[in-house]
């Protein structure tokens, strides 16, 4: 499944150091605004305990984890959406992503090329006027394209400029797309504008190696302005996650000991992620292989199968399913069964994070 988390955030918040540890990656650093020209694209294996829970019961040549895409998107700065800086480019690759990972620095030191004192809150008022203003433009753009075709009197035509009209009410005013409330019918007229600010947001706020929790009072400015526009946030240390992933296990462990780190921060923000895409995960098991599989929220059996070939999804009958709790508690499939707790499901079923699937397919 090709869907896509985009980081965004102004030049120099840290974005590049927390894609690094996301990935791995061993880039060179600098300081420098624009340092990222081209999108960088990442694929991150999503943490998963119960895979680790399946294998324990059914045993298998290879265990594999679900997935999600991460595109590192270049510092955006005031004006982008009127060209500024690479601004109309960036813009583009934000609009073809699924979610946005908003970036804001909240940390203090001079090692950040910056004119002004710290201002997480007025960081991401900045970038999201630029969406704002972007969003704009594309609806304009969409209500002329429409008004043409209105004035033969087409009534499907002349609906989708009252809904094109509302939209840039409601952009003019300020809001994101997102915070209006919006029919299935206007979201079918909306849905092919890729429009930036109807995205889902999670804003990660970069904190300093003494704030690993988000304590302190910049990180909260972001967790009050996440909770009031109904966003998800999470603190994070990049320059911390990136030092952890290039130590060996022994090294990582007296580290995390030593800064009292229970949990690795990119865990969480994987995590955070994948739930900001909407995806769920089910899971196939055999001899050969236990390996998560991902789906949309509100995908049924077909689609899901589909996900393992498209002709899966063409040729499905049913779905035989259980869950990692059924198999935690009956210890194997076989159990399983014979208890009566393995369900067939038909094309209306809708995967369930956590179900374990066989599927049936016809010829």
């Amino acid at each position: 499944m090709n869907v896509a988390c985009g980081i965004v955030g102004l030049p120099n918040v840290g974005k590049s150091t927390i894609f690094n540890a996301l990935t791995a990656a061993q880039a060179e650093q600098g300081n420098y605004p624009f340092c990222t020209i081209e999108p960088n694209v990442a694929v991150v294996e999503v943490p998963d305990p119960n895979l680790q829970t399946i294998h324990g019961f059914i045993k298998t040549d290879r265990v594999l984890p679900a997935i999600c895409q991460v595109t590192d998107i270049a510092g955006l700065i005031a004006g982008a959406a009127t060209g500024e800086g690479m601004g109309n480019k960036f813009l583009a690759n934000i609009r073809e992503c699924d979610a946005i990972m908003h970036v804001v620095r909240c940390f203090g030191g001079t090692t950040v090329l910056r004119e002004s004192d710290v201002d997480p809150i007025g960081d991401i008022e900045v970038i999201e006027l630029e969406l704002i203003l972007a969003d704009l433009e594309t609806v304009e753009k969409a209500t002329q394209r429409h008004q043409k075709r209105a004035r033969s009197g087409n009534k499907d035509e002349l609906a989708a400029v009252e809904i094109l009209t509302r939209a840039a009410a409601v952009l003019e005013s300020g809001k994101l797309m997102r915070h209006a409330e919006w029919s299935a019918r206007e979201m079918a007229v909306l849905k092919p504008l890729c429009l930036m600010t109807a995205k889902s947001m999670l804003y990660v706020a970069n904190v300093a190696d003494d704030d690993i929790d988000g304590t302190s009072e910049l990180a909260q400015r972001v967790a009050r302005h996440a909770e009031a526009s109904g966003a998800a946030w999470i603190p994070f240390c990049g320059d911390i996650e990136s030092e952890l992933r290039q130590m060996d296990d022994a090294e990582r462990r007296e580290f995390m000991a030593d800064f009292g780190i229970e949990r690795l921060g990119l865990d969480a923000l994987i995590s955070a992620v994948y739930t900001l895409l909407g995806l769920r995960t089910y899971y196939t098991a055999g001899e050969i292989e236990i390996r998560a599989w991902t789906v949309k929220q509100g995908d049924l059996a077909p689609q899901a199968a589909g996900v393992i070939h498209t002709d899966f999804e063409k040729n499905f009958i049913r779905a035989e399913v259980y869950s990692v709790s059924d198999l935690i508690e009956f210890e194997s499939e076989a159990a399983i069964r014979a208890a009566g707790k393995l369900r067939t499901e038909g094309r209306d079923y809708a995967l369930q994070d956590g179900d374990i699937c066989h599927f049936l397919i016809g010829k």
